[in-house]
């Protein structure tokens, strides 16, 4: 427990150094880098000097952001700076956008078929998250348009516990974020979501179940759970109330997850286990889920706690899916060519395990 402590006591140190919330625009920056457009729909309050940090508003914005990649960029990696960034290596904010309303988020989606939300986890400031989620659709491929789901995040290695309540607070935010997309005209919508907000769109997703039954299937193509910061049981009671989920609905986890580790201590868990890094899918068995195994892949992964969009072999091999999937099949989102349905168990969970050579092995928990 000490050494968990010295950790957590050094990272917040880091975090010190700099002011996060502090978003540097450089326009010129699309003269040298590739433009990826992000829209976000906030939860977070605007300064008066413009930034939107960690306090909580009431209302819901919605932005767009312009981001700028670095020509030499390389899969499964995002640099950036706080200050004076360079737009050759660099990922960099080209331009930020406020619209007065969803119609003007309509009128820019034009027509738009999918769109993807992106909802961050602990310790996330809006830009960070506008970077990551342009990395992914840039990686990957991401269906359709994307959007990140901006809750106010204190932005610290210090902020855990108010990172807790406010995500508890963005419920009403993300499923207000859901069904004004719906209500202009976007048909098809896939939420992607990293660690903690793994558990705000579980918990967004029960409370919308509770007041009107049936809500996730109707409104969501399909939901992603990357590392969820998630107490096993707590999923379980939310599964509960979430009868027939979004299908599909994947889990992706890794054994090796180091950071999940240290959440679980934290929470007095012996075996150090959240459902991110889930040893055992005995206990979610019973669930109409898939759950995705990348442990394989955390040796060359930039980060442990984000496999998923930091290990350049497992971006290729979903990158290859995405491809296939728009070539040969509806392109929902791709997902579903990890897991296809004739080869899903009928009663239950699908184990799915990734290995490095780009094998899928798919069984029954």
């Amino acid at each position: 427990m000490l050494r968990i402590l010295i950790l957590l006591v050094w990272v917040a140190t880091l975090g010190a150094c700099v002011d996060r919330s502090v978003s540097v625009i450089l326009p010129q920056a699309l003269e040298v880098g590739t433009a990826q457009t992000v829209f976000a729909a906030t939860t977070r309050a605007r300064e008066s000097d413009g930034r939107y940090g960690y306090r909580r508003a009431e209302d819901l914005r919605f932005l767009e952001l312009t981001v700028s990649i670095p020509p030499n960029h390389r899969p499964g990696t995002l640099d950036f700076s706080y200050s004076n960034p360079d737009p050759a290596k660099q990922f960099v904010l080209a331009g930020l956008k406020e619209f007065d309303g969803p119609q003007d988020l309509k009128a820019r989606l034009n027509g738009a078929q999918e769109v993807t939300i992106f909802v961050h986890g602990f310790n996330a400031t809006q830009t960070e998250t506008a970077f990551r989620a342009a990395q992914l659709a840039h990686d990957i491929g991401l269906p359709g348009q994307t959007l990140i789901y901006s809750w106010p995040s204190r932005g610290s290695g210090t902020g855990y516990a108010y990172d807790l309540d406010s995500m508890l607070f963005a419920r009403d935010g993300l499923q207000e974020t859901v069904a004004t997309l719906k209500s202009i005209g976007v048909p098809r919508i896939l939420i992607v979501a990293h660690s903690m907000g793994g558990a705000l769109t579980m918990e967004m997703m029960r409370q919308a179940e509770l007041r009107e039954p049936g809500w996730s299937r109707r409104n969501l193509e399909g939901v992603v759970l990357i590392s969820p910061d998630l107490d096993v049981d707590v999923f379980r009671s939310q599964m509960a109330s979430i009868q027939n989920p979004p299908d599909p609905f994947l889990v992706i986890v890794s054994r090796k997850d180091r950071v999940l580790g240290i959440s679980a201590r934290l929470r007095g868990t012996a075996k150090g286990e959240r459902l991110g890094n889930i040893r055992s899918t005995d206990r979610i068995a019973e669930y109409p889920i898939s759950i995705i195994d990348t442990t394989a892949f955390d040796r060359d992964a930039e980060s442990s706690h984000f496999v998923a969009a930091t290990s350049p072999a497992l971006l290729s091999i979903l990158g290859a899916l995405r491809r296939v999937s728009r070539t040969f099949g509806k392109d929902n989102g791709g997902i579903d060519l990890l897991v296809p349905p004739s080869a899903r168990n009928e009663d239950g969970a699908t184990e799915v395990v990734l290995t490095e050579t780009g094998q899928v092995r798919v069984s029954s928990p």
